[in-house]
Parts: C-alpha cells; sequence; structure tokens
C-alpha cells in the first residue's frame, strides 16, 4: 500500500514500498505496475541472482517491450516505445572505474528516455531517480523495497 502525505502540493513524507515476490511471476508483475509509476530513471541494487533483470523484464513488458535480455557485455540496450519515447536499460556490472560509465550521462538525462539501470554509477544520475533494492530471501523468493524519494 502507498501512502503520501501531501500538503498545499508538498508530498511532506518519504514513499517506499516493500513487496514479498513469490516467483518470477510475481517478481514481473512488480515490474510491470513500476513501469505505470510515472518515474523515469530507476536504479535497481542487489546481488547477482537477486532478479534485477527478472523485475526490468516484467518493467518492459509493461512499456510494450517484449523479450528483452541483460546488456552485461554491452552496457546498454535500447528500445524504441510509444511517443517517441525509448527504454533504456543499462547494466554497469562489469564497469570497471566511473569513467567508463559517463558515455550514459547523455541518455539518461535525455527527457525521452525511461532509464533503467542495473549496478548504477553515482556520478551519471540525475537527482531524482526510484531506488529499488532487491534481496534473496530464498531461491523463490525475494524482498524488492522501492524507495520513491520524496
Amino acid at each position: 500500500m502507498l501512502f503520501r502525505i501531501i500538503y498545499n502540493g508538498c508530498i511532506l513524507s518519504k514513499m517506499s514500498i516493500e513487496y514479498l515476490s513469490k516467483s518470477i511471476e510475481d517478481t514481473k508483475d512488480i515490474g510491470k505496475q513500476l513501469s505505470k509509476s510515472g518515474h523515469r530513471v530507476f536504479v535497481f541494487e542487489g546481488e547477482l541472482g537477486s532478479g534485477k533483470t527478472t523485475l526490468i523484464q516484467g518493467f518492459a513488458e509493461g512499456l510494450g517491450v517484449k523479450n528483452i535480455t541483460s546488456p552485461t557485455f554491452i552496457l546498454m540496450n535500447k528500445y524504441p516505445i510509444k511517443n517517441k519515447k525509448n527504454f533504456c536499460h543499462f547494466d554497469f556490472y562489469r564497469i570497471k572505474n566511473k569513467e567508463e560509465a559517463m558515455f550514459a550521462k547523455e541518455v539518461i538525462f535525455d527527457e525521452n528516455n525511461i532509464v533503467c539501470i542495473e549496478w548504477p554509477v553515482k556520478e551519471t544520475l540525475p537527482k531524482n531517480v526510484v531506488k529499488i533494492k532487491m534481496e534473496v530471501i530464498n531461491e523463490c523468493k525475494r524482498k524488492i523495497i522501492i524507495d520513491y524519494g520524496k
């Protein structure tokens, strides 16, 4: 459940939500919901195998993009979506230093792109990002914490 406290148009409380995913399907459904949030830049953190790419696959499906794969070796995949926008998926797992990720800054800051970033590099991010933390509970279950910030 999401709660917002709004006074004179200002959000007074920090908003976050926690999910318990019990399956790959649950994780993808959470991703689909997340894609409808109206936010533009999302960062994903969690250990290898925690389900970041699975969540992003659901996110992409929510935008109408099917069959995405993680860009682990090529760093970025870009998919056209409606309204002349793009869905951009970054994976910075193999980045050795922040300079290697700086190519992405222009894409990330472009208002025509909806962006998901696995293993984010802080220096490439705008101020307003949605942070998603994924934790492995067991083989099938994942805790997903989505922090919308202020």
